[in-house]
């Protein structure tokens, strides 16, 4: 691991200790596991603006999922 220096408000660092003390885990760990969340979240936020982009620029066509419009149920009947 690499240590890396931060500067962080005073609020911020004493909501992540407090955290941190409850959660039973260190301040570093805490602060990792919340950097994954967020990279993840990022992650997957461009990949919908992708997929998003994908459809705005060559938009379905009925035909394209017609075929399986008999094979879906609905739970209504």
């Amino acid at each position: 691991m690499q240590t890396v220096q931060m500067t962080l408000d005073e609020h911020l660092v004493q909501t992540v200790d407090k955290l941190a003390k409850n959660l039973h885990t260190t301040r570093s760990a805490f602060t990792r596991e919340a950097l994954r969340h967020a990279i993840a979240r990022f992650q997957i936020r461009r990949q919908e603006e992708q997929h998003r982009e994908g459809y705005r620029r060559k938009p379905a066509t009925p035909a394209e999922f017609g075929v399986w419009q008999t094979e879906q149920k609905w739970g209504d009947g």
